[in-house]
Parts: C-alpha cells; sequence; structure tokens
C-alpha cells in the first residue's frame, strides 16, 4: 500500500515523515527504510531506521528507482515500512507524467511483498491524478 503526504514546497511534509516515522519504529515488528535526497536529517531519526541517501546511488529515471526498490526489497525479508521523503525528486519524477504509472508499480510491489510505502509528493492535491487522491493520508 502506497499512501501519499501532498503539498507544496515548504509545507511541513518532511516534518510530517520524521513525525510519523519516529513514531512508528517504536511498535514496528520489521524493519523500516528511509529514502532522501540527502543525509540532512540523519540526526532526526530513530538509530533503528536504515536511512539510504538515493544520491549516492546514481538512480537516473523512474525505471531505475523501481529497480533500486526491488533491490533493497530483495534484501531485507523483514522489511514492513519503507518512507520516501522528497519522493518527486529521488524517483525522478518532477515535471514528469509517469506519477501516477510508477505509484500504481510501487503499490503493486508493496502488495505483493506486504509492505508499506509512505512517500512526501511535492504537488498540492488538486495536481494529483484522481486515481492517487484516495492515496493521501496528509494534505498541506
Amino acid at each position: 500500500m502506497v499512501q501519499l503526504i501532498v503539498g507544496k514546497k515548504g509545507k511541513g511534509k518532511t516534518k510530517q515523515v520524521l513525525d510519523m516515522v519516529n513514531k512508528e519504529v517504536k511498535s514496528a515488528s520489521g524493519n523500516i527504510v528511509y529514502l532522501d535526497k540527502n543525509l540532512s536529517h540523519m540526526y532526526e531519526l530513530n538509530n533503528k531506521i536504515r536511512l539510504i541517501n538515493v544520491a549516492d546511488y546514481a538512480v537516473g529515471n523512474p525505471d531505475e528507482f523501481v529497480g533500486f526498490i526491488r533491490g533493497i526489497i530483495s534484501q531485507d525479508n523483514d522489511l514492513e515500512q519503507m518512507y520516501f521523503d522528497s519522493f518527486l525528486k529521488i524517483a525522478c519524477l518532477e515535471g514528469s507524467d509517469r506519477i501516477e504509472e510508477i505509484v500504481q508499480k510501487l503499490d503493486s510491489i508493496s502488495e505483493t511483498y506486504h509492505f508499506k510505502i509512505i512517500a512526501s509528493v511535492s504537488l498540492d492535491n488538486s495536481e494529483l491524478a484522481e486515481s492517487l487522491k484516495s492515496k493521501v493520508i496528509v494534505s498541506l
């Protein structure tokens, strides 16, 4: 299942994601992975959360991002949750018309392997495709 936290840049999405992941780690029975565009939030995350700086892996397009996610899954049988901060940037989807397609692929992957994805998206709720609006859990 993919859930979205949406809002324009600077509205507080990252704080929402950080608060959510730090709360969830207390009751999680599996592993939690946090993907970001850099390591600037390293000290704001509980040390039980695996932080991955996507920029270190030269992900160049949305298909590579999906492959990158599959690689993480293949190495972690206890994966329970994944958090994507700056989803459009780390998935190379800024200005793309493939957002809906990639979210659907990720949704399928998360259902197949039984883990949850929470992603922050720098778009207003009104800019989302209709099929994605039901996935919004926070709109700022």
